[in-house]
């Protein structure tokens, strides 16, 4: 895991615990195509986590991926993360392609997060608590 603060290309904040969002940002295999990608577990907290929680975005509703000086949410973030990503399996170019379309990713995102609430319930993990909170269930 790289370190946010260092001069990274991209920067992923994702939920660490959540095996499927885990598996996919190593999925996309980001460094091949952009470089230096610092991985960010939202439950680690730090300055970005505070700053994107300031800016009134949700990690328990979507990741956050910075590019540059913008920040992108949600079905936007996998939009992003698709187009920028190296091919590297199967796997990987399905996937992909299916969240390379905005409309597609905006589809499948609700029941994306439905299936990391549901599996973060099954395996026993809370949600990831707010800046200076306490998770929730």
């Amino acid at each position: 895991m790289t370190n946010p603060s260092t001069e990274a290309a991209l920067t992923v904040v994702y939920d660490g615990e959540c095996p499927f969002c885990s598996n996919y940002v190593h999925l996309m295999a980001l460094r091949r195509s952009v470089g230096t990608v610092a991985l960010v577990d939202a439950r680690s907290g730090g300055p970005l986590v505070d700053e994107i929680a300031r800016r009134g975005y949700d990690l328990n509703e979507g990741m956050v991926v910075r590019h540059g000086p913008d920040l992108y949410y949600g079905a936007d973030a996998l939009v992003l993360l698709s187009r920028l990503s190296a091919d590297r399996g199967v796997a990987s170019r399905l996937l992909a392609r299916l969240l390379r379309s905005p409309g597609r990713a905006r589809l499948l995102y609700p029941a994306m997060k439905l299936g990391r609430r549901v599996t973060l319930l099954i395996l026993g993990r809370r949600l990831i608590a707010p800046p200076g909170g306490v998770s929730t269930r």
